[in-house]
């Protein structure tokens, strides 16, 4: 492999590294966590850019591998048509030409396989992001991670179940003023039925008894 090409291949398998990294199973914390530093971090930013830079450049051997191809098998069909007598010299510059068409479709499957494994990532690094903003989303409305929105605001479990006691204490006086009131409208209505009773018997006595 020529000198231009190796750096080429360091760079897919660190493309081919970085994907496994990207979709092996971690808890939501830790994968949150380190895509917030890959986001936010200033040297990984300078990073990404660079690699833009060098991804023009393996566009541009792209380019010029898949035209070497390309004249490496217009050289093999003229070597073709021309037969006849010239064939022991036309077998070994056939091996030659043969040798340089490997040479030239590896380069171009490596800055090919480079490319499309360049906007796989991307890609990937997109969906699992907002993945990740879904995920806390949903944490948020469905009151999964309302503990940890509580240490933020400055509540506590402990202040939300005291809530809920004063609520209930509140809720018990009620009924007992409610049970009290009940008792003393019970007893005010037997004494009016008591000296109901008492009037209108004093009014069925006959006068001479009085």
């Amino acid at each position: 492999m020529s000198l231009i090409y190796a750096p080429v291949f360091a760079l897919l398998v660190f493309e081919m590294l970085l994907f496994l990294s990207l979709i092996v199973p971690m808890p939501f914390k830790v994968k949150r966590g380190l895509f917030e530093f890959i986001s936010h971090n200033p040297l990984v930013a300078k990073l990404q850019y660079g690699m833009k830079i060098t991804f023009i450049f393996i566009l541009i051997l792209f380019v010029d591998s898949v035209n070497r191809v390309y004249r490496v098998q217009v050289e093999l069909a003229m070597a073709k048509q021309q037969g006849g007598a010239a064939n022991a010299v036309a077998g070994s510059e056939r091996m030659e030409v043969q040798a340089r068409k490997f040479y030239s479709q590896r380069n171009m499957y490596l800055c090919g396989f480079t490319l499309f494994l360049s906007l796989i990532l991307n890609r990937t690094y997109t969906m699992i992001l907002d993945v990740l903003r879904l995920e806390e989303e949903n944490k948020r409305l469905t009151g999964g991670d309302a503990k940890s929105e509580k240490g933020k605001s400055g509540l506590g479990q402990a202040g939300e179940l005291g809530e809920v006691a004063q609520l209930k204490k509140k809720l018990a006086e009620r009924e007992r003023d409610i049970e009290t009131l009940k008792k003393q409208s019970q007893g005010l209505s037997d004494e009016y039925n008591r000296l109901g009773d008492q009037v209108s018997t004093s009014d069925n006595v006959p006068k001479k008894d009085r």
